[in-house]
């Protein structure tokens, strides 16, 4: 917590102190384009009497008014006002007055003797030139330092990297103008502080880079002591400004005491770096630290000698080369920025690269951008007036922008090709390589393309390839350039197996790398593992990692020599193969997964289709449903059951295909848990065809036991129905068929005796009025109950009719002839579709003439006032006749008992019919049983009856 508060501050501070230099930048260019502070173009020094003329600059007003070196001035006589000379401070103020292009009289005392007539100078506007380059120096180090922060915040030292760079910026780009308001005392003072910090942070930062010193010495008056030098400074600027008179000497030596700080620290930060590079203690950090001491020593070595030492001396080298000397600082940011950005290094040729880029990128822009400032000056004082000086400014500052980065780009490709050379186009090749990997899914394949094209371009002798293997250790699986025994044998176990546990990245994930200085001498590993390291000699072992959840879980590691020359491999290189090493990975991941997949695939399709063999055999539908209710799954018994396709089901809502009576029972067990079954439930289907089945609804459940929707099996149970009821009839008339035998046996010789002595006693009553009629009945009724039981006789008998080959189609047309003349009597039209050419059936014609006689008058009778009756027969599998009525109709609530002995809805018979027995349905049913066939009926009250008859084909015997 308190690390993330310090953090936040640290933030907000830095924020805060960049937007205020910007801003104060900004404002002190404004106000230094609105105030011009003249020059006369005269080096002058306090002297006894005046100023001494120290160095006239040619093409200056001074030399053009004819001053000369060593002319003594005593007096400059300004808008009619003279004022004497005694310090430098009085010239600038008369100057300040005088403004630019203004007229100042000198008057002069050359070799002791007083001039005649006074030199009429014309000031004009401060050459700023070297303030605007110094300026864009502030510049790339404010915008170095930015990159390198938002790069790598969290990197160590780049926090102190960028304030080295913001103080830089503050020191290079704020100028004090001389006309000394607010804003320029600020300016002012902000410049002496940036010049009093810079030299302490750069030392700091040498301290510090690239390992902390402070920690290992442990004097913690170091770091004060760094610091120390540049709070004198601080206190000199205060001590002089507030208790000295101002003259040139005392700014001259001020000025010298501030160079002299600037280049001691410099120089003894460059030496910090010498002495860390000299003392290396292995070839990797001599690499290192190569380029950035190269790097700090370019820059710091021609301000010391050609700017510090000559200024500090008051010598006076040519002006070019003292710019030159102090603009080299440009070297430190573009130098060290990259450093912080790798901080690692490896060996950092490519930070001298990058800066060499940079620099010349700079220096040719800044040439361009002085000669267009040149031109655009010339141009203005000649042919424009002064307000056109700015819009000329403002084009050089956008061109500048406009050229950086392309210019800066293709000076970076001619300086990769210049230090590179024949490995910079193998270098594009190797990462075109990387992108392509996962292209190849043969294992041996892409381990070839790997250990082939490795060494051809990054010029390696030596490459490995180590792979894990099923048991989790490693083993070599491709070599380039490795003695032949290794290659040989890569696969060795026992006392001669490679040692590779020094590989295992997996127990130290943060390496991302490791380096072996010599391989040879590897004295840090065990005595087995030195012995690997000496007979594989690679330097460089790289880990393929592919991530495995939260993890990364290392499958490969390549191991790299030293390069054909003996040299190690530049950071870059290294860095390029940690980049190529992921895709390594994952392509040797993706190859090695790709021919257990294509194993795996056929055994899950061997699965699949063994399961889907299984749902789709299995004689009960089955459908699954998601948690919204819709179909997902749809098997053929579901098809077949429902005439509805697989794919017209699939993604259908449950309402969308079932009744609503079956949605709501589904409703009722939504919030209940565990399995749930409806019996014998009444299914309507698209069709409109009446189903009954057991309904079993269970909760499809995932792995992790987490409900995803239901499954409900559909056991089509209507045939099953159909058969229970037909066995319970059964039955039912067997039952009744036993007790028919009973009660004819008992019942048929007392009625023989009522209906003999019945008769006899009518015989000899026949003229009797009134007993005569009473014993008719007596007779009547005795052989009504004869009847009776002679049709129980029949319903019981076990008959031993002889079954043969019978034409269905002439029993009906038999039965027909007998009820003609009825059916013309009750107007009924009879429809006669009989099919011609019908199989024969196994059957007995009068027991079938019975059986259809009994359905004809039933059918008359449901139609007393005439209709049409249907009878029609067709072949479907089996012999199939139908009789089909227009009569009233069967009630719903009778046609389950129509097959039941005894049962009659013509309990009240209208003239001229038979009161029904109960027995003609009862008795058809076991005929129809007898031939192995069914019956069943449909109907509806008002819309007719219709009777369906199936007999099975006759099979006739084959003789051989």
């Amino acid at each position: 917590m308190e690390s993330s508060l310090f953090n936040r501050l640290q933030a907000t501070l830095l924020a805060v102190a960049t937007a205020s230099l910007i801003v104060l930048a900004v404002l002190n260019l404004r106000q230094e384009r609105q105030f011009q502070q003249p020059d006369d173009g005269v080096w002058w020094r306090e002297v006894a009497g005046g100023l001494e003329a120290e160095r006239v600059l040619p093409g200056m007003p001074g030399q053009r008014a004819g001053i000369q070196a060593h002319d003594l001035l005593t007096e400059v006589n300004a808008g009619h006002a003279d004022t004497i000379i005694v310090h430098l401070s009085d010239l600038e103020r008369t100057l300040y007055r005088t403004g630019s292009y203004g007229q100042a009289d000198y008057t002069i005392t050359r070799d002791g003797i007083p001039l005649d007539a006074p030199v009429k100078v014309i000031p004009v506007p401060l050459d700023r030139s070297l303030g605007q380059a110094q300026r864009v120096i502030g510049l790339i180090y404010l915008a170095i330092g930015i990159y390198v922060l938002f790069r790598r915040w969290t990197a160590p030292r780049a926090t102190h990297f960028y304030l080295f760079c913001l103080v830089s910026f503050a020191l290079f780009t704020l100028k004090y103008t001389g006309e000394l308001d607010a804003l320029d005392w600020t300016v002012l003072w902000s410049n002496v502080l940036a010049e009093c910090l810079q030299p302490a942070l750069f030392l700091h930062f040498a301290l510090s880079f690239p390992e902390e010193r402070f920690k290992q010495i442990r004097r913690v008056w170091l770091l004060p002591l760094v610091y120390a030098p540049g709070a004198a400074m601080l206190g000199l600027w205060l001590w002089t400004i507030g208790t000295r008179q101002a003259t040139g000497l005392l700014l001259h030596r001020l000025n010298q005491t501030a160079t002299a700080y600037d280049a001691a620290f410099y120089v003894l930060a460059a030496l910090l770096f010498l002495r860390s590079y000299s003392r290396a203690d292995s070839p990797l950090l001599r690499q290192q630290l190569k380029w950035v001491t190269r790097g700090t020593l370019l820059a710091v070595l021609p301000f010391t000698f050609f700017y510090a030492v000559p200024y500090l001396l008051d010598l006076h080298p040519p002006t070019l080369l003292t710019n030159i000397a102090g603009l080299s600082l440009v070297f430190l940011p573009l130098t060290f920025s990259w450093a912080i950005v790798r901080y690692r290094l490896m060996d950092t040729d490519l930070i001298f690269k990058r800066g060499v880029a940079y620099t010349l990128a700079t220096g040719l822009l800044l040439g361009v951008y002085f000669g267009a400032i040149a031109l655009i000056a010339v141009f203005v004082r000649h042919g424009l007036p002064q307000a056109a000086q700015e819009w000329g400014l403002g084009i050089s500052f956008v061109a500048f922008a406009m050229i950086f980065d392309p210019l800066k780009r293709r000076i970076q490709g001619w300086v990769d090709k210049a230090f590179d050379r024949h490995r910079y186009d193998y270098r594009k090749a190797l990462v075109e390589f990387g992108r392509g990997l996962s292209s190849e899914t043969d294992l041996q394949a892409l381990l070839g393309s790997i250990v082939e094209q490795l060494p051809r371009t990054l010029l390696v002798a030596r490459v490995a390839v180590f792979m894990t293997g099923a048991s989790g250790r490693l083993r070599l699986a491709a070599s380039h350039g490795l003695p032949a025994e290794i290659g040989a044998a890569p696969n060795r176990s026992g006392p001669d197996a490679l040692a590779l546990g020094f590989l295992d990245f997996d127990q130290a994930v943060d390496h991302s790398h490791i380096f072996l200085e010599n391989a040879q001498a590897a004295v840090h590993l065990p005595p087995d593992e030195q012995l690997t390291a000496a007979l594989l000699d690679l330097n460089y072992y790289l880990p393929c990692r592919v991530q495995d959840g939260s993890d990364a879980r290392t499958i490969a590691v390549i191991g790299l020599g030293r390069t054909i020359g003996g040299d190690f491999l530049s950071s870059e290189d290294v860095e390029l193969l940690e980049s190529l090493a992921s895709y390594i990975g994952i392509a040797l991941q993706n190859a090695s997964l790709y021919a257990r997949l294509q194993v795996k695939i056929a055994e899950f399709e061997r699965l699949k289709e063994f399961n889907e063999n299984i749902v789709e055999s299995i004689n009960v539908g089955i459908l699954a449903l998601d948690l919204e209710d819709r179909i997902e799954s749809w098997n053929a018994q579901m098809e077949a059951m429902y005439a509805l396709s697989r794919a017209e089901a699939i993604g259908q809502e449950l309402s969308s295909v079932f009744p609503e009576e079956f949605i709501d029972a589904l409703e009722g067990f939504r919030n209940e848990q565990g399995v749930h079954h409806l019996y014998k439930f009444r299914l309507t289907t698209r069709a409109g065809e009446q189903r009954t089945a057991n309904i079993a609804i269970a909760p499809l459940l995932s792995r992790d036991f987490v409900s995803v929707g239901r499954i409900i099996l559909v056991d089509d149970i209507t045939e099953r129905v159909s058969l229970e009821a037909q066995l319970a009839q059964t039955d039912k008339l067997s039952s009744i068929g036993l007790l028919a035998a009973g009660v004819a046996h008992e019942i048929n010789t007392p009625l023989a005796v009522i209906s003999s002595y019945a008769q006899m006693l009518s015989k000899q009553l026949r003229g009797d009025e009134r007993l005569g009629p009473i014993l008719d009945k007596i007779i009547q009724q005795s052989f009504r109950a004869a009847e009776i039981a002679n049709g129980l006789l029949n319903f019981s008998r076990t008959s031993t009719t002889e079954f043969r080959e019978t034409n269905l189609n002439q029993v009906i047309r038999d039965t027909l002839s007998l009820l003609e003349h009825q059916f013309k009597t009750a107007q009924i039209v009879v429809d006669l579709n009989l099919a011609e050419e019908l199989p024969a059936i196994h059957g007995n014609s009068g027991k079938l003439q019975q059986v259809f006689l009994n359905l004809l008058l039933n059918a008359k009778e449901a139609m007393p006032g005439g209709g049409s009756l249907r009878v029609a027969t067709q072949v479907n599998g089996h012999v199939e006749a139908l009789i089909a009525d227009s009569g009233s109709g069967i009630a719903p609530e009778h046609l389950k008992r129509i097959y039941d002995p005894f049962f009659t809805t013509k309990t009240t018979p209208k003239p001229g019919d038979r009161r029904g027995t109960g027995l003609g349905l009862s008795v058809s049913y076991g005929i129809i049983q007898e031939h192995a066939g069914k019956i069943h009926v449909e109907s509806a009250v008002g819309a007719g009856t219709t009777f369906h008859l199936e007999f099975p084909l006759l099979r006739k015997s084959v003789h051989v």
